[in-house]
């Protein structure tokens, strides 16, 4: 019967990548103000299959764990607006709008199930889980050092996603969450390359924190991928955090954003 539901999954989630690459003329736009309600923004055919796929019984692990990522990928967007604010360089204004996305796939779940949402204040650094909190307060402030320290804390929060959602697919056999788990993965990995080939860019080389170096190594490594819920690979040559996010630099080894 497990066995069974993996196939449905995977199924599903071909399904689920087919529609967000999908031409979404007269879908939902990517616009920053909109995305607070739980729209997940360029995903709306992810709204979609998730939405029609059947709604299984919960285990505890499966239900603390949709708790856990919805406040997880808001610590990721409230620490990159700080850090965009902080200093200014795109990067972290389009992630943030990519971990919004994140939030609302989870929050798309937490309402189909029936659970209280743990985000009861939309407010930056506002969190029910006390480690959150904790881990907000660390990377902004770990942040707020140099863009270099800004950059270590990107990647250090996409390894965490990493580790976390690699646990949690592994606890789940329901469709619809495994589906979007898979998605914000997917998404995660991207984020990391994004931000390690940055740092590469600066002569630093980020080291694994939570997943293993060969982990790491192999997501750094390999080629692009699509998909990640706005159906585009943040690290990708070409894109707007890949184009945004290329860092001039001085004589001194200090960078700018490039206007």
């Amino acid at each position: 019967m497990k066995t069974a539901k993996h196939l449905f999954t995977c199924m599903a989630f071909i399904l689920a990548i087919t529609l967000v690459l999908a031409p979404s003329q007269g879908l939902a736009k990517n616009n920053k103000n909109q995305n607070q309600n739980g729209q997940y923004g360029n995903g709306a055919g992810m709204n979609f299959v998730v939405s029609g796929l059947p709604a299984e019984e919960l285990s505890v692990e499966e239900e603390t764990g949709l708790i856990l990522m919805r406040e997880e990928e808001k610590l990721a967007r409230d620490v990159y607006t700080f850090l965009y604010e902080k200093w200014q360089a795109p990067i972290f204004d389009h992630i943030a709008m990519s971990e919004q996305r994140h939030m609302n796939a989870i929050k798309l779940l937490i309402d189909k199930y029936g659970l209280v949402d743990p985000v009861t204040d939309p407010t930056a650094g506002a969190f029910t889980n006390p480690q959150m909190l904790a881990l907000y307060n660390q990377f902004t402030a770990q942040g707020a050092l140099s863009l270099i320290d800004a950059l270590k804390v990107g990647a250090t929060i996409e390894d965490l996603d990493i580790k976390d959602l690699q646990e949690l697919i592994a606890q789940t056999d329901n469709a619809d969450i495994a589906l979007v788990y898979e998605n914000l993965l997917q998404g995660s990995r991207s984020h990391l390359r994004a931000f390690a080939y940055r740092l590469s860019l600066l002569g630093v080389t980020y080291e694994a924190q939570y997943i293993t170096p060969e982990e790491l190594e192999d997501i750094i490594t390999s080629p692009m991928e699509t998909g990640n819920g706005n159906g585009k690979d943040d690290s990708a040559p070409g894109t707007k955090v890949q184009a945004a996010g290329n860092i001039g630099m001085n004589g001194n080894g200090e960078t700018r954003p490039n206007r």
